[in-house]
């Protein structure tokens, strides 16, 4: 999927006094910024921003995009931004402090600091000249494929306007891109099957939001949380976890029996955790049905339990152990195994499709998950293994890694770059125009025409 309508900055969220400050920055960057201002350098550069992987999904563009438009630029009085940056910090903390303590705190309590942080975020941007209309950039699209050493972006403006930036716009295009291009590959393995993004769990929560749209670019149909699907307009997607069973004394058909009750049955809408607040109107009920270790006769009892309203089962065995249903056949068949036994295997969920078959349950979808990445999926579709949807999670975020890099290639128009690294012109780059747009400013493009 190629994303050509740009995501504006304000849905970045972007901590912009943390940007201008270099505070998020190599320090290295930022000191060669504070160099290059009090040795009044103004020298134009050509910055080049390329991956070394064929066939990378590219994503994190437009992140990179609002990086450059809150963060480019300089502040009139460097010593004075200082100050009132480590104040801002400091009032930072304790407005996060009060937060905790709510809701002890009052309005008299936290009025004080917040009106503190205020006053300082407003002398800083008062103090801020930005630099980000004196900039040229020419960018891939999100959802665009690159070549090893290919442009994904040029950056041509006054270097000490950007320069601490390099660190910011490389982890955003790094990230987007390792998730999107993973997620593209498991994808293609599942030959047409939904993949659902499960990745949430294998990062820090502030990664949810990216890499959850970088996930919907590579082809995801579904994410596990709300912020995941928050830059593409889509809500969290789940099963009746584990916990749920657990809390019903690991009797999952309970389990699932009271998620219905209290989730498609529930007569008002609670947010859009039940029925009445999603735009289905319904949630798809679907169980794990791996906590007792016998996915078939759980799934049989929960099916006749739910009859119709009973979407899917989810098969997450652990790869230590061997299903009660395998045990069973093995014993039948004197102990002769013909193919993996742990985990989530082909002949588990074959058990599982012809006891659902034969029970009368057909409808039931069967859900894969648990240590599932491009090639073991693309082995079950070689086998033709009967799985409907797949949950995919670390093979997403952190499977073959995407790492960026930046190198400036041009200074004032001629060429000067380090050994080994050149120019390269690109005519699939895209010009990137800020114009203002209502609540704010968004970019707008058209296709760069040498």
């Amino acid at each position: 999927m190629i994303v050509t309508e740009r995501l504006r900055p304000e849905v970045f969220r972007l901590p912009i006094e943390k940007i201008r400050a270099g505070y998020k920055s190599d320090i290295y960057f930022a000191r060669t910024k504070l160099i290059l201002e009090r040795d009044g350098r103004h020298d134009g550069v050509t910055m080049q921003v390329f991956q070394k992987r064929r066939d990378a999904v590219i994503v994190g563009t437009d992140h990179a995009l609002a990086i450059l438009h809150v963060g480019a630029g300089r502040y009139r009085d460097r010593p004075r931004a200082e100050t009132l940056f480590e104040r801002y910090l400091t009032g930072e903390r304790a407005l996060y402090a009060r937060w905790l303590d709510l809701p002890r705190t009052d309005w008299s309590a936290y009025e004080t600091e917040a009106r503190e942080v205020f006053e300082i975020s407003r002398e800083l941007a008062t103090l801020w000249e930005p630099a980000w209309h004196e900039l040229r950039v020419r960018s891939l699209y999100d959802g665009e494929l690159a070549q090893p050493y290919e442009p994904v972006m040029h950056i041509e403006g006054e270097y000490a306007s950007f320069a601490h930036l390099e660190t910011l716009y490389l982890g955003a295009l790094t990230e987007g891109t390792t998730v999107a291009t993973n997620t593209r590959d498991v994808v293609a393995a599942a030959n047409g099957k939904p993949v659902i993004m499960f990745g949430a769990r294998h990062q820090a929560h502030e990664a949810q939001a990216g890499s959850g749209y970088a996930a919907y670019v590579g082809g995801a149909v579904g994410v596990s949380t709300d912020e995941q699907g928050e830059w593409w307009g889509s809500t969290g997607l789940g099963t009746v976890p584990h916990a749920l069973i657990a809390a019903y004394g690991g009797d999952t058909t309970i389990a699932t029996l009271k998620f219905d009750e209290y989730i498609n049955r529930a007569p008002d809408a609670v947010g859009h955790l039940t029925a009445k607040g999603t735009r289905e109107g319904h949630v798809n009920v679907t169980s794990l049905v791996d906590f007792r270790n016998d996915v078939v006769n759980t799934s049989l009892g929960i099916a006749h339990a739910l009859g119709g309203r009973l979407w899917g089962v989810r098969v997450d065995t652990s790869e230590t152990l061997v299903d009660a249903s395998v045990v069973r056949e093995l014993r039948e068949r004197d102990g002769v195994a013909d193919a993996e036994l742990r985990g989530v295997t082909p002949r588990l969920v074959r058990l599982l499709r012809d006891a659902l078959d034969a029970g009368g349950y057909g409808h039931v979808r069967i859900v894969a998950s648990g240590g599932f990445d491009a090639a073991k999926i693309r082995r079950f579709e070689d086998l033709g293994v009967p799985v409907d949807v797949y949950g995919v999670g670390s093979a997403l975020v952190h499977g073959a890694s995407f790492d960026h890099t930046a190198d400036i290639v041009r200074v004032d128009g001629r060429d000067l770059a380090k050994t080994g690294r050149r120019y390269t012109a690109s005519e699939r780059l895209h010009d990137v125009e800020w114009k203002p747009s209502e609540g704010g400013l968004r970019p707008t493009e058209r296709v760069h025409q040498p």
